[in-house]
């Protein structure tokens, strides 16, 4: 599977909650994760999505370890079955 379809699905499954799964573009400030899920009742957090198997470059493990630090959630997505997993973590934080 894709990227690209693995990142569709994300977008659509938290559309189904209410919620929405925004591109992020972050000019200046590489490394940042792909998407910023917003859902119901001010739930948020970064997705980083790749292609099965696929790994995150060094500046994209230290953004997401900034992002954590700051107390924010911070998620790999390379399979559609970590979808429901990552929506769920993200909604009950």
């Amino acid at each position: 599977m894709l990227e690209k379809e693995i990142e569709l699905q994300l977008v659509m499954a938290v559309k189904k909650m209410g919620g929405r799964a925004v591109k992020f573009i972050s000019p200046g400030f590489d490394g940042m994760p792909d998407r910023l899920v917003l859902l119901p009742g001010g739930r948020c957090g970064f997705v980083e999505v790749k292609a099965p198997g696929k790994k995150m470059r060094a500046l994209q493990q230290v953004r997401h370890e900034m992002l954590r630090a700051l107390g924010f959630k911070a998620y790999v997505l390379d399979a559609r079955e970590q979808i429901e997993e990552i929506i769920n973590d993200i909604y009950t934080a």
